[in-house]
Formats: structure tokens, sequence, C-alpha cells
């Protein structure tokens, strides 16, 4: 007589052939505010083409070995109550229904990680365990200086940032030539309350800039560029002469004018005496 323990085994062995696998599309990948899908259909055979599934369960699980959070239940023909924004994908679900996939109606950074999907059916059982990845794409970067106004040959700093992205991405910068200047910089990530990232980086400048544009360039986690903003340095001052020289030489030129009516002058005083003095002696000489 078989023992109680080898009539479970065969008992299990032969519901797991009639109900192969519940098959799951093994990574997904979910956007911050949208809806987000974890595709999951319980494959049947040819022994039992037909089954009606008694209990789906969905978890969220922090780790590999725990029994994970309930998201989404049904346990014979009732429902446990979800967490909000957690629903089959298809509203007219149930139990002869074997597409489980769950639907996250407002993807969030917290529903980053793995899920397990549980199906007990009137034919076998079967669990298996899928990825959520979620991604928020970072905001258009806007760059500031200080001081606001950069004065040449002065230090000086560029300041850019993005924000409200995820996972962790990257900031970098590169000038009009295309060279790379991020291992001169510092960055800095934050994580809000809602798990998104905001991206902070400065560039230091000694003594002015090189370059006259400088592009800041916001980086995903998967290292593809997202968006730019040009920063365009104050064009330098031009150089004029100073203007005092510039006084001297008019001070000299009216000195030399007037020096040199002077000298005409003096010249037609002299001339005009000078005749006179002929004419005289020429008087007195007739006498």
């Amino acid at each position: 007589m078989a023992s109680g323990g080898t009539l479970l085994f065969i008992f299990t062995a032969l519901c797991v052939t009639a109900v192969k696998s519940v098959e799951c599309k093994t990574k997904n990948v979910g956007h911050y505010g949208q809806q987000s899908l974890l595709e999951c259909v319980v494959k049947t055979s040819t022994d039992a083409p037909d089954p009606t599934i008694r209990t789906v369960a969905w978890k969220k699980l922090t780790s590999p070995e725990d029994e994970g959070d309930l998201v989404l239940g049904f346990n014979r023909g009732k429902w446990d109550r979800p967490k909000r924004g957690y629903r089959f994908a298809d509203p007219s679900w149930d139990k002869k229904n074997m597409n489980v996939s769950l639907l996250i109606t407002n993807t969030a950074v917290a529903d980053d990680g793995d899920y397990e999907c549980i199906v007990i059916t009137d034919s076998g059982d079967d669990n298996v365990v899928t990825t959520l990845k979620v991604q928020a794409r970072y905001s258009v970067p806007t760059v500031h200086s200080i001081p606001e106004k950069i004065v040449p040959n002065t230090d000086s700093t560029l300041i850019c940032e993005s924000h409200g992205g995820y996972p962790k991405g990257t900031l970098r910068w590169f000038d009009e030539e295309k060279y790379e200047w991020t291992r001169s910089s510092e960055m800095e990530a934050t994580q809000s309350d809602d798990g998104l990232f905001q991206l902070t980086s400065r560039l230091l400048f000694l003594q002015g800039s090189t370059f006259q544009k400088y592009t800041c360039a916001v980086f995903n986690a998967s290292g593809s560029k997202e968006d730019e903003i040009i920063f365009e340095m104050p064009a330098p001052p031009r150089l004029t002469p100073p203007s005092e020289p510039i006084e001297i030489c008019k001070i000299v030129v009216r000195l030399v004018v007037i020096g040199s009516l002077m000298v005409g002058l003096l010249c037609v005083l002299l001339f005009c005496r000078w005749k006179a003095q002929r004419e005289y002696s020429f008087l007195v000489s007739l006498i």
C-alpha cells in the first residue's frame, strides 16, 4: 500500500503535467506615471485543455528569498483586496481566463523590482518570477553661472541641473570642439520622496575660459543621451586704445597751432617794423 507522501507526489506530478507552466515575459520596462504591463499566460496541455483557475497571487518581492507582499489576489472565487493601482490586464477576467497578466495603472519608482506570479488550477499549479524596470526621462538641463555676469580673467563656475529622472543618470560637459570636460566637474545626485533623481554638476573655470560655448548633456542610466543645452560665455571686450594719449595728442595739436599763429604774427610785426625803419631812413637821406 502506497504511503500518503507517495500518493501526494503522484497527484502533484499529474497536476503539473496537466498545466504545463505559467509563462511570463522575463524583463519588462515601465515608464514613470504611465501604465506598465507584466505579461503572464497559463499554458495548458492536451490532458487538461480547459482548466479552471482556483488561485492567482501576484506578489512584490523585496528579495528572492522572501514571501513577498501581495498586490493582487484571487482565491476560490473571492478577491483579496488589491493594492491601489494593481489589477488584471483584462478588465473582464474570470477563472476560465488563462491570461493572468498584471497591469500597474500608474507606475511609480516603488514599483521597480521583482514580482512573483502564482497560479493554482484544478489541473495543477506553477509559479514564476518576472522583473519590472522603471524608467523616468530627465528634464531638459538648465545652466547658470556664478557670478551671474562672468568677468574675463576671473574665476567662475557653470552649474547644470536636470531633474525628474530614474534610475540615476549623469551630467556631462563638452566644449564647442566636442572635447569632454566632465572630469573637471563635480556632480551630485539627490533622490526626492517620489524616488526620482535631481542631478547637479559644477564646472569650475580658473581665470576665465578658453572656449566660447559649453554644452551640458544629460545621460540616462543606460548611457544614452536624453537632452542637452548650450551655454555661451560672454564675449571678451574689444581692445580700444586708452583715452589719455588721445587727449594728450589733442592738446599738443592745439599748442602747435597756437604756436604757429604766434610765430606768424611775430614775423608780420618784425617785417612791418623793418619796412617802417627803411622808409624813415630813405626820407632822412633826402633832406
